[in-house]
This record gives structure tokens, C-alpha cells and sequence, in this order.
């Protein structure tokens, strides 16, 4: 493969379940850690929904982390703490055991989770803390198991002329999330772009050289930014140094706030940047990056 390396450090916060085994989140998806709350229980709410919170004012789903990836309830359903995230435009409280530590990791260092796993698992890669395996846990994943997010977009005010643009537009998704993968290949599709998907940037050089002289050659990347191995913004990077690619376009995807990732972005050499999962803001994105491709209207990131 012929990219740079990833040089970038991921920061992951380890935490236990009921078993005490460690596992981490992205340090990046954890907006706050607090005590255990009270908590009022909700009819007909979904099993893995211990309650609900009030944080300054405002309701938050309380999630029994240790059920969602199906393990057994924490013993002392009043102790631990709250691990709270927001992420993909929602806030929600992992109920765990103890928060650990936090370590800091070269992304070149995390792994993806072993083959047969991928598909099955809440895990979206690997990594060696102090001699052990820790894993990294598929916070979309848990999230979209008890709250689905509708995958289609609706696109019947599209023109002719854009409509037509879509179908010649063929898209490569990178993401290590496979509920993320389904999320975009689900909604592209609808909107009649070729899709393909692959779980990490070394998995997208392949695919993309695979297909570089056919006729299915990509013309846009959809990345997702937070992965193992290699990070969205190297991605992007190597993509801009490589020279059969440095001039696709690419999208950075991510299910942190897009705001804040937008400088970055940009400077990587991102055309656009969106955050996850909203399928009508998908559509603008790669109808912008459509009229882009086929078009050659202004490709410079928002």
C-alpha cells in the first residue's frame, strides 16, 4: 500500500464491566464521567435501558452497557458511574462498573477485531495496553441496537439532471463501524450511487487500486474518521500524496460534532465533512460532491 503512515495518537478511556475485564471507548466520544444517578424507569422502553436521568436540566437514556454487548448486568445496579457520550447527534450514559485510565495509543498500533468477529461483535478493534488485549468498544453499534436510525434518504425532488450525476457517482465507505457501513451503503443506494465498503484505510487502498483502470473506478471516498490503524485525517493525507488519488474527492464522516473537526479536515485535505447519521444531510453532501466530480464546481471543504 502506498500511503504515509499514521502518526496520530488515540486516546482511549479504559472502564470495567461486571467481570472486571477492561475494554475502552474513544476518548474523543466522552463528553463526561459522573456517579451514578437516580433514575426514573420508562414504560415500554427498551431492556437495555436501565432509565432515564436528568443531566443540567435535561433527560438522559441511561444505557446497562454490560447487557447491550450481552454480558451479565453489573451486580450493584445504584453503583458504578456513567460514562456519558454524544455522539451521532445523541447523548446517552453508559452505565459500567469503574472508570480505569486513560492511555494514550498510536493509531498505527490498534488493530481491526479478528475476521470472523466483525460482523457479530460490539468491537471495533483491538489494542496492547500493559501487556494485555484491550478492546475497543462499537459505540454505535450499542446505541443503534436500542434506537435504529432510519438509513434512506428522500430524494424525490432530485431534478433529472442531478438524479443522473448520482448514478454516475461511485462511492467507497471506509468505516470500522459496521452499523455505520450499513447506515451509508443503505442511504447511497437509495440515491442510486455505486457503493462499495471496506472497515480500514489499508482494506480502501486495495480496494480503490482493484478497481482504478475498470469502469467501476471510485470517484468519492466516504471515510469515516475515528478507525483503527489509520485514522480519517491520514487517510486523507496519503490519499492527497498518492498519485493515482490525489485528487478524489473525499468526505469525512464522523459520529463526533463535525464543527469541531472541520479545521482539521480541511487541512488533511477533506473536501467535506459531516457528522454522522442524518440520510437528508447525506444526500446535499454527495450531490455537492457529485457536481464536484462531474460538474467541476468548487470542491474546497465548508
Amino acid at each position: 500500500m502506498n500511503n504515509a503512515s499514521a502518526t496520530d495518537a488515540l486516546s482511549l478511556l479504559l472502564f470495567t464491566l461486571r467481570s472486571g475485564k477492561q475494554m475502552a471507548i474513544n476518548l474523543l466520544k466522552v463528553s463526561e464521567i459522573i456517579p451514578t444517578p437516580s433514575l426514573t424507569r420508562l414504560p415500554e422502553s427498551h431492556p437495555h435501558v436501565r432509565g432515564v436521568a436528568t443531566l443540567r436540566g435535561q433527560p438522559l437514556s441511561v444505557i446497562d452497557l454490560s447487557m447491550a454487548i450481552g454480558m451479565a448486568p453489573l451486580q450493584d445496579p445504584k453503583g458504578g458511574c456513567l460514562i456519558v457520550t454524544e455522539i451521532s447527534r445523541s447523548k446517552q450514559g453508559l452505565h459500567v462498573q469503574a472508570v480505569v485510565k486513560i492511555v494514550h495509543i498510536q493509531s498505527s498500533k490498534i488493530l481491526p477485531p479478528p475476521y470472523g468477529a466483525r460482523n457479530s461483535s460490539f468491537i471495533t478493534g483491538t489494542a496492547e495496553v500493559d501487556g494485555a488485549l484491550i478492546q475497543i468498544l462499537d459505540v454505535e453499534k450499542v446505541i443503534h441496537n436500542i434506537s435504529p436510525i432510519p438509513a434512506e434518504a428522500d430524494i424525490s425532488d432530485l431534478d433529472d439532471q442531478d438524479a443522473q450525476l448520482l448514478t454516475e457517482t461511485r462511492a467507497l465507505i471506509v468505516d470500522d463501524s459496521q452499523v455505520a457501513i450499513h447506515m451509508s451503503v443503505s442511504a447511497l443506494t437509495k440515491m442510486g450511487v455505486t457503493c462499495h465498503a471496506v472497515r480500514s484505510a489499508r482494506e480502501a487502498f486495495e480496494k480503490l487500486d482493484s478497481l482504478k483502470d475498470s469502469y467501476e473506478a471510485i470517484n468519492v471516498v466516504v471515510s469515516d474518521i475515528e478507525m483503527p490503524e489509520m485514522d480519517g485525517y491520514s487517510f486523507t493525507q496519503a490519499l492527497r500524496k498518492h498519485p493515482d488519488y490525489a485528487s478524489i474527492y473525499v468526505l469525512l464522516h464522523t459520529s463526533l460534532d463535525s464543527t469541531i473537526s472541520t479545521d482539521k479536515a480541511k487541512a488533511a485535505g477533506a473536501n467535506d465533512i459531516l457528522t454522522k447519521f442524518s440520510p437528508p444531510e447525506m444526500a446535499k453532501c454527495m450531490l455537492r460532491a457529485a457536481r464536484v466530480i462531474h460538474l467541476g464546481e468548487d470542491a474546497s471543504v465548508a
